[in-house]
């Protein structure tokens, strides 16, 4: 057994975190396809879209303590493989009702792996003795640009939709037979996990780390699918252009990521949380007050460079409190912070159809204040305890 302090678990961590990016962005474009194909409206299809969300969230809710029980990597392959199986369904199943399955099936797939790969993820950066989750996610935005850029290429030239998930299948398979012998192997599972129930709910510190990862989570859930429209109601750009928007607070948020790490390195995770925060506020203010289309974009920005690394820091604290074991820990912030995804297009139209788009963009505003205001407390234990190992189990490669 080689120490899990190890390029070789590093590597499985980022792949891990690209094959997860790679095959929910891969599904991404198929969506038209899938309308045209099952011949549904807006609402069917609204409430097939919410399957993936359902099983993910279900998934995650029991993964935590899959992975107490039985460590990482079998959650991990399995996670994989599920997303690889289900991928070239998703291109071809004719009736809603097996769609709705499928979907359910992959987003199962999708939340076992994001709990699992974030679990290792922890692992791995507590045995190398230096922050590393904030460049861990970056690949999965890495993944993400590369499984809808991929498809949406192929489609783009006449690909069947068949072929082009099957194509990306192979690619994320690839990918895993590189992970799978190199994620770490736990002997035994903690005595103090075993007994745990089959969900993970929050307490202690993870309260407060679920709930702002749920706020962090809203806000760009709510970017997504509201910034383009936000952007043409107040007048500051066509249509066509609208899309820019959210395309650069991603690309912010992924250059924030690969930069991450030594910054928190440098300031330690209390500083990336609070002036994270005070960065998106910023980028808000920008955005709402200025009627100027550059420095409504320059606001973007700033939200994604500000919200890069927010979450990544409450993964590791997750994993470093003593409250709960750190895989029901994470599996909790998860589940939360997803939820808080999930919901957060569905409250911003609610409150856009009761006083408008703004004011709807204001109450992100307002909640992200709760970043900075709770960065002291949320951020109690160390940026990486070198030292930490976890004493119920033995790890390392196979």
């Amino acid at each position: 057994m080689t120490s899990s302090d190890s390029p070789a678990s590093r590597l499985a961590t980022r792949l891990a975190f690209w094959v997860a990016g790679f095959g929910v962005a891969a599904w991404a474009p198929l969506v038209p396809f899938a309308k045209q194909r099952l011949q549904v409206d807006d609402g069917t299809l609204g409430l097939l879209l919410l399957c993936l969300g359902i099983g993910s969230v279900a998934a995650m809710s029991r993964t935590g303590p899959l992975c107490a029980r039985h460590g990482s990597k079998p959650v991990i392959v399995a996670g994989g493989v599920g997303m690889i199986l289900l991928l070239p369904l998703l291109s071809v199943v004719s009736t809603t009702w097996l769609m709705a399955l499928t979907l359910l099936g992959f987003g199962a797939a999708l939340g076992s792996l994001d709990v699992a790969m974030n679990v290792h993820a922890v692992e791995v950066e507590r045995d190398a003795g230096r922050p590393m989750m904030s460049g861990f996610h970056a690949l999965f935005s890495v993944g993400g640009f590369a499984g809808a850029g991929l498809v949406t290429l192929m489609l783009s030239q006449a690909v069947s939709p068949l072929a082009a998930t099957l194509i990306c299948a192979s690619l994320m398979a690839a990918a895993m037979i590189v992970t799978a012998p190199r994620l770490l192997v736990r002997a035994a599972a903690a005595p103090a996990a075993s007994t745990e129930g089959l969900l993970a709910l929050p307490r202690g510190p993870v309260v407060l780390l679920s709930a702002l990862a749920a706020v962090t989570f809203l806000v760009e859930g709510a970017l997504l699918d509201w910034s383009a429209l936000l952007l043409m109601d107040t007048g500051l750009t066509s249509a066509e252009r609208a899309g820019l928007g959210y395309a650069l607070f991603a690309v912010a948020m992924t250059v924030g990521r690969f930069g991450g790490d030594a910054v928190t390195t440098r300031f330690g995770d209390r500083v990336v949380v609070f002036w994270g925060g005070l960065t998106v506020l910023l980028g808000f203010l920008l955005l709402l007050l200025v009627r100027q289309v550059e420095v409504a974009l320059a606001g973007f920005v700033l939200i994604g460079l500000g919200a890069s690394n927010v979450v990544p820091v409450l993964f590791r604290q997750a994993g470093s409190q003593q409250a709960m074991p750190a895989a029901l820990a994470i599996s909790a912030v998860t589940t939360v912070g997803y939820a808080g995804y999930l919901l957060g297009p569905a409250v911003l139209g609610f409150v856009s159809r009761q006083a408008g788009l703004p004011a709807a963009f204001w109450m992100l505003a307002g909640l992200m204040v709760l970043v900075p205001l709770l960065a002291r407390s949320a951020t109690t234990t160390p940026a990486v305890d070198a030292d930490a190992r976890a004493p119920e189990a033995s790890r390392g490669t196979p």
